[in-house]
């Protein structure tokens, strides 16, 4: 695995770029094509975070997030990787109010139900997909609860050390010693059954 840098990491997922100021003019004024375009650029990767910190409704709560931002939009002022920012920490703080809803009722058994989005398809790549998506939810797992946040926020929400910061509410020496830590924790773990890094 090689280390994160946030300078060559920018680059390529500000997929607006240019256009953001006129994306979200337009979506501050209520215009459909604004908003779709925000979501369809934003929704994929809030919902993989939901997922990945366990949640059991990454759509619902990808909703509520898109909920939040499209009601916030004419107080956000700021640039798109500002924008991105925003965006996950209202993410984070939908998957940590859906943890304390969770404590607060009784457990249920888990069964994981995989909705079937398409009829027909190809078996051999939706087994690999299904075996990929397993093994990403494997190794999250093996983080602590705070590692796997600051790896996530990361990588998935392609945040800064300093926005991650922010969001989780530590330092950014801590957030830079937990994703270290989780990374190498990754490592150590893909050393061990023979994957090379």
């Amino acid at each position: 695995m090689t280390p994160l840098r946030p300078s060559a990491r920018r680059e390529g997922h500000l997929s607006i770029g240019a256009e953001f100021d006129g994306v979200i003019g337009a979506a501050r004024t209520g215009a459909p094509w604004a908003f779709a375009r925000l979501y369809a650029d934003l929704a994929p990767v809030v919902a993989g975070y939901a997922r990945l910190q366990g949640s059991l409704e990454p759509e619902d709560v990808t909703s509520e997030v898109f909920l939040g931002v499209f009601a916030g939009l004419g107080s956000f002022t700021g640039s798109e990787q500002q924008f991105r920012s925003w965006v996950f920490t209202i993410a984070y703080r939908r998957v940590t109010d859906e943890r304390r809803r969770r404590s607060r009722r009784p457990a249920t058994a888990d069964v994981e139900v995989e909705a079937v989005d398409q009829v027909g398809g190809d078996a051999e790549e939706d087994a690999l997909e299904a075996l990929g998506r397993r093994r990403v939810h494997e190794l999250c797992a093996a983080l602590s609860d705070e590692q796997r946040e600051v790896v996530l926020l990361r990588v998935l929400g392609d945040l800064s050390v300093e926005e991650v910061a922010g969001i989780v509410g530590k330092s950014a020496g801590a957030v830079k010693a937990l994703q270290r830590r989780g990374l190498s924790a990754l490592r150590r773990r893909l050393d061990r059954e023979g994957v090379s890094t």
